[in-house]
């Protein structure tokens, strides 16, 4: 069953995301790859750094991935590091999970999928252009027999407070 479609942001917006929170250039748009399964079993969808970033130790960055997605009402894109980050260099999210709720496609960002870590470890971390750096999950979820929200949401990462 089809729920999601990963697509790229618009070149602007990368560029936009990307002068705010780096001192790169848009060039790295045309390397963005959307995410894929890498085996018929994974649940994960692997999400790829455009660039190259080196964190040394307690250091975060913002890593605008050049991705959204567009997910089906009642199902949520969880985001996670990939075990191997984790285990080399302590990298976790600063979020701890990332929540990739499916209003957040039409946000002003364009829904642009950024992904803020940390080095929790006591070496340099690389992530280098094109590697598989985190991970993506479809979950479904429920809502409570209460629940009448209709506020629409406007802004991009981290916009609800």
């Amino acid at each position: 069953m089809k729920i999601a479609d990963f697509e790229k942001v618009s070149r602007p917006q990368f560029a936009k995301d990307l002068k705010n929170l780096c001192e790169l250039d848009d060039a790295y748009y045309d390397t963005i790859n959307l995410p894929v399964r890498a085996t018929k079993g994974s649940a994960g969808y692997d999400f790829c750094c455009p660039f190259e970033v080196t964190l040394r130790p307690d250091e975060t960055i913002k890593i605008p991935t050049g991705i959204r997605c567009r997910i089906d009402e009642g199902y949520v894109l969880q985001i996670y590091p990939r075990s191997s980050f984790g285990f080399k260099y302590q990298m976790a999210l600063l979020n701890t999970v990332g929540i990739i709720d499916s209003d957040y496609y039409e946000a002003d960002n364009e829904g642009h999928i950024i992904i803020a870590v940390a080095n929790h470890g006591n070496k340099d971390m690389v992530i280098k252009q094109g590697e598989r750096f985190a991970q993506g999950l479809f979950v479904r979820y429920y809502l409570a027999d209460e629940d009448e929200v209709k506020t629409n949401r406007h802004g991009g990462f981290g916009s609800t407070n």
